[in-house]
């Protein structure tokens, strides 16, 4: 039987959050979350999660309710929704064209080691 030729990857959510670990490789500060279930494969400071890609594939940053207002009203993305139903106001996923994902990282970093 012949095996199916792989196509070439299509530059998605693991590549866009493959820069986004990337621009973090030498923050001694940053690490990546480990085991199964939220936060699996996220970035953390001290400890808090600040940057992940959710189950359904979604790249999430913690960030200011403000500012996740701000860009919900920007139409750059909207609320995190962990899967009960309720939004989360500090959490915000970004549309996967128009936002740049690292600089949004670079934000939620911030936020998160305070």
């Amino acid at each position: 039987m012949k095996k199916a030729a792989k196509k070439p990857e299509e530059p998605g959510i693991d590549a866009g959050f493959d820069r986004v670990v990337n621009a973090f490789a030498r923050d001694r500060q940053v690490s990546r979350g480990e085991g199964k279930g939220f936060g699996s494969g996220a970035l953390k400071v001290n400890g808090r999660i600040f940057a992940m890609i959710s189950s359904k594939g979604e790249f999430v940053v913690k960030l200011p309710k403000e500012r996740v207002d701000e860009l919900v009203s920007a139409g750059q993305g909207r609320r995190f929704d962990p899967g009960h139903g309720r939004l989360m106001k500090e959490w915000f996923v970004a549309d996967k064209r128009g936002t740049d994902w690292v600089d949004l990282a670079k934000e939620a970093r911030e936020f998160a080691k305070q």
